[in-house]
């Protein structure tokens, strides 16, 4: 867990407010089957899988797969800097992510996209201490940071998250084999 008490506070109010703000339907789904903050933290660990939705030029969308990671309250994730993505973020830089697992996890997000090791420009006042846990996840000479790819955080306006089983994901568990 990377969130101070200040960021955790941040997120449940987003997952709170994200929830009240949306259709009747989906309440109706999430509502007694989500998690807290606290507990999102516990089980969004190490690198999840993200579907991430981008916009053409044409305003056409495209989904595709990346590592992320949630520092902070927020996801990480990132891409060769040649990558279609990576001009759609340029130029358009709203984007969705969901991170799934099968029936028992699924986590929402939109926002918008700050590169965070920017070709030109300074880096996030942050990039450091990123930049040393995706060197020591991923190993200091997996990519050249610098100019081969592009971080990004994705700053939430909403996210919610579906967890049937809040004890199961929370101990690890496969589904079917709760203890």
């Amino acid at each position: 867990m990377w969130e101070t008490p200040e960021e955790l506070a941040a997120l449940q109010s987003l997952l709170d407010d994200s929830l009240a703000r949306s259709t009747p339907h989906l309440r109706s789904i999430v509502n007694e089957r989500t998690m807290t903050a606290d507990q999102l933290t516990q089980v969004l660990s190490g690198m999840c899988t993200l579907a991430l939705s981008t916009v053409t030029a044409k305003g056409e969308p495209r989904i595709s797969g990346v590592d992320g990671h949630f520092l902070h309250g927020a996801w990480h994730f990132g891409t060769a800097r040649t990558a279609a993505k990576a001009r759609h973020l340029s130029a358009r830089p709203s984007a969705s992510v969901a991170h799934m697992r099968g029936e028992d996890l699924g986590v929402f997000t939109h926002g918008t996209v700050q590169p965070l090791n920017p070709a030109d420009g300074e880096p996030a006042a942050d990039w450091s201490e990123l930049l040393a846990y995706l060197q020591d996840f991923y190993g200091a000479d997996a990519f050249d940071w610098e100019h081969e790819v592009t971080y990004y955080r994705l700053q939430p306006h909403w996210m919610t998250v579906f967890a049937p089983d809040v004890s199961r994901l929370l101990s690890g568990s496969p589904q079917g084999h709760a203890e």
